[in-house]
């Protein structure tokens, strides 16, 4: 049985180390078939791209030993080697463009350096072009950018922020100005920045993100789980005692359901598989705990983000266009990301809508919990606690119950973290009920007007109605008055209606007033 590893990345290492090695080289063969090709592709983090990278230099390196009894050894290639110039902006110093140019040019300088080559130029920019052009002399360069996109992430709240995107698109212009001099472009990244020349003056890359053919590149497809991992499952099926069909079930609700084409097939996450069996089967958060998306949690909050929506109306394919720096479209972050992904689409007027929705439980449950602590300033475990208090009277249909706690959880908030408009409230209402797994529906439509958010469970119906700086009993009117209840009259569920307020100064629930509709 091969070792499993999810901290290597090099291809050369993986196979001389004996790591099992999930075979993509037919996508592989797939790029670089063509005698010249330039291709850029977006995926979460840790998501197999610096090993795609890593697989590509050894291709182009023209190392075929790696590669027996793999798919490409098959294939009519002539391992013909090339020089090849890797770079991974994933831990390169760039706090300022200052820093930035200087550690481009000692990356450029050790690369120029192994090549017998000694680089003149004073920029980075400059040493990139000349690089270019010196190895190039004998056989077209192959070019591989890893992480291009990292130097402006991890910058986004830096006043030199755009500065430092400046360097980053002059570097890049390098590409599409000695395009005459290569054999095959590869970059990849998380996101996409609408003014960044990967997207403007670089015009000739081919954008695979969203691709049919390359859309289970990355992650394991349900068969290449079952098929590479047959072993371990069993392993962990007698050790658990279990069926392998309720490991394939879980398994698949954990960590499964990214698909970067509506009609594409979805693929498991290959870090958190990895990191399942090295824990000797344990269920637990192992992508999500890799990295804290911190600046999109504070971004949702700027924003207004509305999750509901998102999770429950069709979005236009411009969702997964690019951006520009000073504009961040939430939705499409998230998505580029990795915490939201395609679950369906409807062709509507003509154009492509998508449903979107988490991909699985772990993204689900992490997510949430991040973004309840960043909205109220709980930590994990307060709202564990909560959620399984919650859980319980909301499902036993103890309204005033659950809206006891939930008073009690909205007066512990810290006061100068609030935000001072409904949509703040309906936004933790919404993720609270979503952590417990009860569907709760914002902004519900009938047929004279909209309720503020519906929860069904069970045999239970409810019906809330928020207001800021008023009475309890003025939304609870609003919801008999309006007759909200209506649309759910035959659904053989207990309707109980439930008006809530809040002070906008303290953020607390002044009070509540529920009833059952008999």
């Amino acid at each position: 049985m091969k070792d499993l590893t999810s901290s290597v990345y090099t291809f050369s290492d993986l196979i001389r180390g004996n790591f099992l090695y999930v075979d993509k080289t037919e996508y592989i063969w797939e790029m670089i078939r063509p005698a010249k090709a330039m291709y850029f592709l977006s995926r979460p983090r840790r998501f197999g791209k610096s090993l795609t990278v890593s697989t590509l230099e050894a291709v182009f390196s023209g190392e075929r030993e790696l590669f027996k009894g793999l798919a490409i050894d098959t294939k009519d290639y002539d391992w013909k080697k090339y020089p090849v110039i890797h770079l991974d902006f994933g831990d390169i110093e760039a706090g300022s463009p200052q820093m930035f140019n200087e550690s481009l040019s000692v990356r450029l300088t050790a690369i120029a350096k192994k090549a017998g080559i000694q680089l003149k130029a004073a920029s980075a920019q400059g040493q990139f072009r000349e690089l270019i052009l010196e190895i190039s002399v004998q056989e077209p360069v192959v070019v591989l950018i890893d992480e291009y996109d990292k130097p402006i992430l991890g910058n986004v709240g830096n006043a030199q922020v755009k500065e430092i995107q400046k360097v980053l698109k002059d570097f890049y212009s390098v590409i599409k100005a000695t395009e005459s001099r290569q054999r095959f472009v590869f970059m990849t990244g998380v996101s996409k920045f609408a003014h960044v020349s990967v997207f403007s003056d670089l015009n000739n890359l081919l954008d695979i993100s969203q691709n049919p053919l390359y859309a289970t590149m990355m992650g394991y497809g349900q068969e290449e789980l079952e098929t590479y991992f047959a072993d371990r499952m069993e392993r962990v099926c007698k050790e658990k005692d279990i069926s392998q069909e309720k490991l394939l079930h879980e398994l698949k609700q954990w960590y499964d359901g990214y698909r970067f084409h509506h009609a594409s097939a979805s693929v498991y996450n290959p870090v958190s598989i990895a990191q399942f069996f090295q824990n000797g089967g344990e269920f637990n958060n192992y992508w999500f705990s890799t990295g804290t998306p911190t600046f999109l949690l504070e971004l949702a909050k700027k924003t207004r983000f509305d999750f509901e929506k998102a999770l429950t109306e069709p979005v236009s394919g411009l969702a997964f266009n690019s951006y520009e720096l000073d504009n961040i479209n939430t939705l499409a972050l998230l998505l580029q990301t990795g915490y939201l992904t395609i679950k369906g689409a409807v062709r509507q007027f003509g154009s492509m809508f998508y449903y979107l929705d988490f991909p699985n439980l772990e993204v689900k449950s992490a997510f949430d919990v991040y973004l309840l602590g960043y909205y109220t300033k709980y930590n994990k475990e307060d709202i564990d606690e909560l959620s399984v208090k919650l859980a319980q009277q909301v499902r036993g249909g103890d309204a005033d119950g659950f809206m006891e706690i939930l008073s009690v959880f909205f007066r512990k908030i810290p006061y100068d973290i609030h935000v001072r408009d409904e949509k703040y409230y309906q936004t933790i209402f919404f993720m609270l009920f979503l952590l417990i797994g009860i569907h709760i529906e914002a902004e519900s439509r009938t047929n004279k007007g909209r309720i503020d958010a519906v929860a069904s469970c069970g045999d239970w119906v409810y019906l809330f109605e928020f207001k800021l700086d008023q009475k309890a009993k003025i939304a609870l009117n609003q919801i008999r008055g309006r007759e909200y209840f209506g649309k759910y009259l035959h659904s053989g569920k207990q309707i109980v209606m439930i008006g809530v307020n809040f002070d906008s100064k303290t953020g607390e629930i002044t009070d509540w007033q529920t009833e059952k509709l008999l």
